[in-house]
């Protein structure tokens, strides 16, 4: 009986290690591409649009049989990848298919009826880490309002949440704080997939006009399940994104790195893993951060010298800094965006001279600001330098929002 039990346990683990699911680009081709048969396709995409195999969404649309791929669309990076966060991106030709390319993040971040005027559909497929100031949400919302202006259809290729499908944290932007970084009203980690996010935005009337969406659904994908319980590959869409662990920590960092008032591992090979200064005591600050007991985290005292600086400290001497290598035991538990509010808390208990919100005066907290989508937030967490004092704001939009987005989802 304990062998049948034992091997009944083993097979279940084996089905576990290779379960695997198929992304919407995939479900489309299996499919035949019945939903694009005669019709010609633009396609908005970057590196991360592959399947299981590695293999291009680019090729995959291109070889398709009855398709005919007739434009190529880039977000921040470019649909190669080969432009810096940041950096405008240019029109270009593909210089593997010949098709042509327009930029979506240089002189404009919305396709103009000029670059949609001979596509009869377009497609989006990029990785997405469900966090709000990740501008590939903001593109494909702004797609979907160009094609709803120029009467042409709007595809969505689904692929997983890094995060999972629970994952919610943070205030709903505010007006006037509206920007590529918080492009829609929704919270910092809206716990949707790309297709489900394009549904909300559709039905809930966040984008001007409604736009003719179809989705593509994902196969075997459920929302408890994180990048790597589904079998696929990752390709980094982003440089800073190298593995998917790093889009839950890009919600743990990635707000306070616009302050540019420590490190946080860009440069380093930590990207958003850590926050170091050149005056911390890493021992010190590691015993503070432990003692809070925040679920679902561990951090250890950790010194570098970063490899090179970003940003308006691109061209500042590099020098060797001390702080706090962040790690998540729990994803479930842990609260990725108040993880570095904990930390700004601490650090001005432990040194209350340091510049925090003012350390890069030519950049000031503009940015701060627009990726938390208010003022509030920073206003109220200033007042003590307390997360007891901004928590109540930073949660208050949660539960409308989780009831109303649950309206969209497309898994259970």
């Amino acid at each position: 009986m304990k062998k049948i039990i034992l091997s009944v346990f083993l097979y279940a683990l084996a089905v576990m290690a290779f379960a695997h699911v198929k992304t919407g680009v995939e479900v489309l081709r299996d499919g035949g591409f019945r939903e694009l048969q005669g019709k010609r396709v633009g396609l908005v995409t970057n590196p991360s649009g592959v399947d299981s195999n590695l293999k291009s969404t680019v090729d995959i649309i291109n070889e398709a049989p009855g398709v005919k791929l007739v434009a190529l669309y880039g977000p921040e990076h470019g649909v190669r990848g080969n432009a810096h966060a940041g950096d405008a991106v240019s029109d270009a030709v593909d210089p593997k298919t010949g098709v042509k390319t327009y930029s979506l993040y240089g002189k404009t971040h919305k396709p103009t009826p000029e670059m949609l005027k001979d596509i009869d559909v377009l497609v989006y497929d990029i990785q997405d880490i469900g966090c709000r100031s990740y501008t590939f949400y903001a593109t494909m919302g702004m797609c979907m309002e160009a094609c709803a202006e120029n009467d042409k259809e709007f595809m969505v290729l689904d692929r997983p949440n890094p995060l999972g499908g629970y994952k919610v944290e943070g205030n709903v932007v505010e007006d006037g704080y509206f920007s590529m970084v918080s492009k829609y009203a929704i919270p910092y980690l809206y716990g949707l997939t790309p297709g489900e996010l394009a549904t909300y935005l559709n039905e809930e009337g966040v984008i001007a006009k409604k736009a003719k969406l179809t989705v593509i659904k994902m196969d075997g994908w459920n929302r408890s399940m994180k990048f790597r319980d589904t079998g696929l590959p990752w390709v980094a869409p982003s440089p800073q994104i190298p593995t998917p662990e790093n889009a839950a920590f890009y919600a743990v960092s990635g707000v306070v790195g616009e302050l540019y008032a420590f490190n946080t591992g860009i440069g380093y090979t930590l990207p958003f893993q850590c926050f170091a200064e050149t005056y911390i005591d890493a021992d010190k600050m590691a015993d503070a951060m432990n003692a809070l007991n925040l679920p679902g985290y561990k951090f250890r005292p950790i010194n570098y010298k970063p490899f090179f600086k970003v940003g308006p400290e691109a061209n500042k001497e590099l020098k060797e800094v001390h702080g706090v290598e962040v790690y998540i035991t729990d994803l479930d538990k842990a609260e990725l965006t108040l993880c570095q509010f904990y930390f700004m808390q601490e650090l001005h208990r432990l040194y209350p001279d340091a510049k925090i919100f003012d350390a890069n005066k030519e950049r000031g907290y503009g940015m701060f600001d627009k990726v938390m989508g208010t003022d509030q937030i920073r206003l109220l967490f200033c007042k003590n330098y307390k997360v007891a004092d901004m928590i109540d704001y930073w949660k208050k939009d949660l539960d409308a929002f989780k009831a109303k987005s649950s309206q969209y989802y497309l898994y259970k």
